[in-house]
């Protein structure tokens, strides 16, 4: 069964959008999200290959929805419950609003 990100040899998505962007991050939460991935496989918490599969199993709709930092968020939370360091549920406790307001973070 393909994944969402699976779409080699399908055609109509329109022009790529090349416009260079000197920024890498455009808000905070997203730098944040970056260097916590860092840290974690510094720590050897996962390896890329599971990064990589933790963001291709988000579900279509979300991933579709969500951008590129809220992707690595969701795997990264994904990651960390099934290797147990995270309950599961344990972020949607703590976070107002839940797992997919990362814009809170900024607040």
């Amino acid at each position: 069964m393909a994944r969402i990100n699976d779409v080699g040899g399908t055609v109509g998505f329109g022009a790529i959008d090349t416009t260079d962007d000197p920024e890498p991050f455009h808000a905070d939460w997203e730098a944040r999200v970056a260097g916590l991935l860092l840290a974690l496989r510094a720590e050897g918490l996962f390896q890329l290959n599971e990064f990589r599969d933790a963001i291709e199993s988000i579900p279509p709709a979300r991933y579709l929805t969500t951008s590129y930092y809220e992707r690595w968020f969701t795997a990264i939370c994904s990651l960390l419950e099934r290797k147990g360091v995270l309950a599961p549920g344990e972020l949607d406790e703590r976070e107002p609003g839940g797992r997919g307001e990362t814009e809170a973070a900024d607040a």
